[in-house]
């Protein structure tokens, strides 16, 4: 008998997978733990294999389980596509959208697809920082907005969570007695934060060797060895390489915060599309 993979259960093996916690994935299906644990052992049975490796420090996938995360997301997928275009096709209105600019480089196969689905939307479109867009937001300017936050803040919704590392060109000698050359964002700055609040904490000096407005200047400032650069760890680009001999840094939320007053059915539709396919560096 062939194999059949209850959506349900993919969706919550590839919350698992993204985050390999099943407290934190939990927390972003609105689950319990024990209800996770549950519904994965479920998919295992199905798919006769043992999917993610537990133990009492870690969780990982296996390499059945690393298969399995590119079929349930192509699976999962295509299930949104279906659902979308016999229930919601005939959505229609205007949604302001604002991501910030290295969010915004994950998303063209997502805002492609959903443009396709729900040709009735006018979808704008606002790319800009994190602090900027909520202000926006706030205002009433906007009625969705997909930004980078401090862990565990009560509002939005979790999409994913990264831990934030040290970016640079391979070619760049740090020196321990010099100071760290920053590339960073104009405060308020969350990347701008971490960096100089490990940096003081360890009693390392540092200087801003470049000010940058956007993630292709950060990227080309790395990339030119002018400094450090503080990413998301699954968005350093493979020409850059992460530091390890600076200070630990924390991590970051990506979330997606929307306008209570907006129409919801837009703004849910957006929010199914990124959190369905999840976030993905950019290649």
């Amino acid at each position: 008998m062939d194999a059949v993979f209850d959506p349900g259960l993919l969706r919550t093996f590839v919350a698992v997978a993204e985050t390999l916690s099943f407290t934190r994935a939990g927390e972003l299906l609105e689950l319990s733990q024990p209800t996770v644990s549950q519904q994965v052992r479920k998919l295992e049975v199905a798919a006769g294999r043992q999917l993610v490796s537990r133990d009492t420090r870690a969780v990982a996938l296996t390499d059945n389980g690393e298969a399995m995360l590119g079929f349930a997301r192509s699976i999962l997928a295509a299930h949104d596509e279906a659902a979308a275009y016999f229930t919601g096709s005939a959505m229609r209105g205007r949604l302001r959208f604002g991501s910030a600019d290295d969010l915004a480089m994950t998303l063209p196969p997502i805002l492609r697809d959903f443009r396709q689905l729900y040709p009735q939307i006018n979808l704008e479109l606002t790319v800009g920082q994190s602090a900027f867009l909520a202000r926006r937001l706030r205002a009433g300017q906007l009625d969705l907005v997909f930004i980078k936050e401090e862990p565990d803040l009560p509002d939005g919704r979790l999409v994913r969570r990264e831990r934030l590392v040290w970016a640079a060109h391979k070619a760049l000698q740090l020196d321990a007695g010099s100071p760290v050359p920053l590339i960073a964002y104009p405060a308020p700055s969350i990347s701008r934060t971490a960096a100089i609040a490990a940096l003081e904490a360890a009693g390392r000096s540092w200087r801003i060797t470049c000010n940058v407005r956007e993630t292709t200047g950060t990227l080309a400032a790395a990339r030119a060895g002018i400094g450090v650069a503080v990413l998301p760890q699954n968005m350093v680009p493979d020409d850059l390489v992460a530091l390890a001999d600076l200070p630990m840094l924390g991590e970051v939320d990506f979330t997606l915060l929307d306008n209570p007053r907006a129409a919801r059915e837009p703004i849910e539709a957006l929010v199914s599309a990124i959190v369905g396919r999840g976030v993905r560096a950019p290649a």
